[in-house]
């Protein structure tokens, strides 16, 4: 695999070598980035579920659509954190 070539007429995939210079580019800009907004959203999901299934000596199981643990508020309170300043939902701007 490391030593095949994509052929001429086979799919080739667009090169990036700085995916966060590719979303600043997309704010300017307003076009879509290489990298799909949900298909990255969906990536750091798993990530984050996975970290927190490993903290835990049980089976968690996990709402695809709704995005939580099914039956489990202990697992679900690790999916969000509190904010620092001035970032929480006590902020007002003066």
């Amino acid at each position: 695999m490391l030593e095949s070539v994509i052929g001429e007429n086979e799919i080739h995939l667009e090169k990036i070598d700085n995916q966060h210079g590719n979303w600043l580019d997309c704010i300017k800009t307003r076009k879509a980035p290489i990298s799909p907004i949900e298909k990255g959203h969906k990536a750091c999901t798993v990530c984050l579920i996975s970290d927190i299934a490993m903290q835990f000596d049980r089976k968690l199981e996990w709402d695809y659509n709704k995005e939580v643990f099914i039956n489990d508020d202990e697992a679900n309170a690790m999916l969000h954190r509190e904010q620092r300043k001035p970032y929480g939902t006590d902020y007002v701007k003066s």
